[in-house]
Parts: C-alpha cells; structure tokens; sequence
C-alpha cells in the first residue's frame, strides 16, 4: 500500500508558476513509476505527466515544455513543477503511483490539489 498526499496547489494568475509536492508512505517508493494526472470540470481525466523508477520523463503535448516532473527518492516525493500557467491549466491534479507495461498504470491516487489559473 502507498499513500500519496499532493501539495502545493492554489491560485495564480496567467504566466504563473507552481510547484506541486507528492508526498509518499507506506511501501517502498523507488519501486513506483510516478505520474500527475489532471481533471478539469466537464473534461476527461488527462495523464499529464509521468517519471519512472530511474528517473525518465514523458509528458502530455498539452504541457510539454512548461510542466517539469521530477522525483527524489531520499525524500518518497514527486513534484510538478508548472510554468506558463494559462487558465485551461486549471484542474484537481492528482498524484499516482504506478507501472509501466507498454503504457502508464496508476496503482494508488492521492486526494487531489486544486489548481486555479486566472486570466
């Protein structure tokens, strides 16, 4: 079992930056692939990011270039680091511990963050 508790959401303006904080227990958190997921009101659930165990980075077309994930394993945290915030940012981001078989699996799912972009 792992518990994940996200951090770091809140509300800012256009051309903003944020960055959000996974925080991971319970089982060993070097085994997980890591990702973001986002969900906007009346939207699909969009996977954002993902990170693997070593550290390889994949990223949505939609974030590609402004949205950095990163993971410290010392530390059982993942994070979001989000730049050129424009208001179609605006979400619950989740974060998910996973795997990886051909595509992204989520095992586990934090409560969520809300992040709120103003124009």
């Amino acid at each position: 079992q792992v518990q994940l508790v996200e951090s770091g959401g809140g509300l800012v303006q256009a051309g903003g930056s944020l960055r959000l904080s996974c925080a991971a227990s319970g089982s060993r958190f070097s085994i997980y692939a890591m990702g973001w997921y986002r969900q906007a009101p009346g939207k699909q659930r969009e996977l954002v990011a993902t990170i693997s165990r070593g550290g390889s980075a994949d990223y949505a077309d939609s974030v590609k270039g402004r949205f950095t994930i990163s993971r410290d394993n010392a530390k059982n945290t993942v994070y979001l680091q989000m730049s050129s915030l424009n208001p179609e940012d605006t979400a619950v981001y989740y974060c998910t511990a996973g795997y990886y078989s051909g595509s992204y699996y989520p095992d586990y799912w934090g409560q969520g963050t809300q992040v709120t972009v103003s124009s």
